[in-house]
């Protein structure tokens, strides 16, 4: 189905074997860190810009509608013009978007190079996860998702830290800024490592797939975050979900009938898929609203400063590193089955328990909390990312990295947005306090809870020669009879 463009060597993978998934993880890096160094610099925005900070919000919104619009063709262009060639692309579009981010002089200006970057963050991640199942065999890909998502959770986890520094000592045009270096280093590591995998014989566009699609995305998307950062009216947002909900229904009569369908939901008869992209997107929601609700509990119901609610928070981002280590054992082990209902109770078990903080708490076990955490987290997001392409067919692979990266774009921006509605409703018209916390937090921890249900359909046998838990179990026995 594939081949290997010859055009520009890359080196043997067995050389770069972590060099690759790190690589890639700089993409998820960029986007994490950017989109959470954005929301502590809007006040500086809008000063600057000569607007408001509710106002402002459309630049985060205008990034995500334009990831929700653009996602679903990553597969078909990588399929066409190659997966390091249009890696490399769009690392170098989020950059250069970036850019000119920083050097606007506008509102309308800076919206508009958002929407660059969107396209451009749009093609990284998914064609970023293609490569890595692409260039690793199966029974390794357990250990390059676990190298990928280290570099995928420090972003997110420094990106206040590092914005409200720049924001502070410098301005918020540096938080765009950034991502040039590190943009420029990825695209040109990319161009080295990646060989350039593509379709020989690329399927038709499905233009009118594509712009259903794109229409029913970003209406759902903008419902979405309209919940957690009202931009028109309430009751308008929620029409948006039915006009959404219209337009997929238009969507899904047209992939009926089309051989190439631009996201092709004949991918949901593969178990293994369907359960770690939907059910994994439910529990993805409780697991997303968390890193988003913490610096609030400590910087509004503590009163704490950006800065000492950061590197709080970034004890997430070194327990992720600390169970890197063994958490491939733990797969194997366990399997996918009780890795993700164990994980899954365990989230909701934490995530209930930062209820039990106060100012008073002492430093050190609000970090051993926020560290648990992301140990947890860590092999729950390891675990949903491997086993929905566990079982996924290699022609199909580029499609299911659209599907899927549509999925989880949508469970983390409901994730954060029902996190955000919950302490809106229970804070009510009164300002938001520890209470409020303390109500909101074992709510969201309902959410992965309820994902058991659904990873419980899993079986022993399901993902067993991905996790190597098969290998394990059949050690186990021949060891077994010996003894006998």
């Amino acid at each position: 189905m594939s081949d290997a463009s010859t055009s520009l060597p890359a080196p043997p993978i067995q050389t770069f074997r972590v060099a690759i998934p790190l690589v890639v993880g700089c993409a998820f890096f960029m986007e994490g860190l950017d989109s959470t160094m954005i929301a502590v610099s809007l006040p500086s925005m809008a000063e600057t810009l000569g607007s408001t900070a509710l106002r402002l919000n459309l630049v985060i919104t205008t990034y995500l509608l334009s990831l929700a619009v653009f996602i679903p063709v990553s597969g078909w262009i990588a399929d066409r013009f190659g997966t390091r060639r249009v890696f490399c692309a769009a690392v170098l579009i989020f950059a250069a978007g970036s850019a000119l981010c920083g050097l606007s002089t506008s509102v309308p200006m800076l919206l508009s190079m958002r929407v660059v970057q969107g396209f451009g963050g749009a093609m990284m991640t998914p064609v970023g996860r293609l490569i890595l199942l692409r260039s690793f065999p199966r029974a390794g890909l357990v250990s390059a998702m676990n190298w990928m998502t280290i570099p995928a959770m420090v972003g997110p986890t420094v990106g206040p830290i590092v914005g409200g520094l720049l924001t502070h000592y410098a301005s918020w045009r540096w938080i765009f800024f950034l991502n040039i270096p590190i943009g420029v280093l990825g695209g040109s590591l990319a161009l080295w490592l990646f060989e350039d995998y593509r379709a020989p014989a690329p399927t038709r566009f499905d233009i009118t797939g594509f712009l259903l699609v794109g229409a029913g995305l970003g209406l759902l998307e903008f419902a979405i975050e309209n919940l957690g950062r009202p931009i028109i009216a309430p009751w308008a947002g929620y029409a948006f979900f039915l006009v959404a909900a219209a337009v997929f229904w238009l969507y899904r009569r047209h992939a009926r009938v089309t051989h190439s369908p631009v996201l092709d939901l004949n991918l949901f008869k593969i178990k293994t898929f369907r359960i770690g992209s939907l059910i994994g997107g439910l529990c993805r929601m409780g697991l997303d609203a968390t890193p988003v609700l913490l610096p609030l509990l400590f910087q509004v119901g503590f009163g704490m400063s950006p800065v000492q609610s950061g590197f709080l928070s970034f004890s997430s981002t070194l327990g992720a590193m600390a169970v890197r280590s063994f958490s491939r054992t733990i797969l194997r082990v366990a399997g996918f089955r009780k890795t993700l209902v164990l994980g899954a109770i365990l989230s909701a078990a934490t995530t209930a328990g930062f209820a039990l903080l106060s100012a008073s708490t002492p430093a050190a076990i609000i970090v051993a909390a926020v560290l648990v955490s992301g140990c947890i987290r860590s092999i729950q997001y390891l675990a949903l990312n491997t086993i929905s392409f566990a079982e996924v067919p290699a022609p199909l692979l580029s499609r299911s990295t659209s599907v899927s990266g549509v999925a989880q774009q949508l469970a983390r921006g409901f994730g954060v947005a029902i996190g955000a509605a919950l302490l809106a409703i229970v804070a009510g018209s009164h300002s938001v306090t520890v209470t409020d916390f303390r109500i909101v937090f074992p709510l969201v921890g309902l959410i992965p809870l309820v994902s058991v249900i659904g990873f419980l359909r899993l079986t022993e046998s399901d993902g067993a020669e991905v996790s190597g838990h098969a290998a394990a179990k059949r050690a186990t026995e021949r060891a077994t009879e010996r003894a006998n």
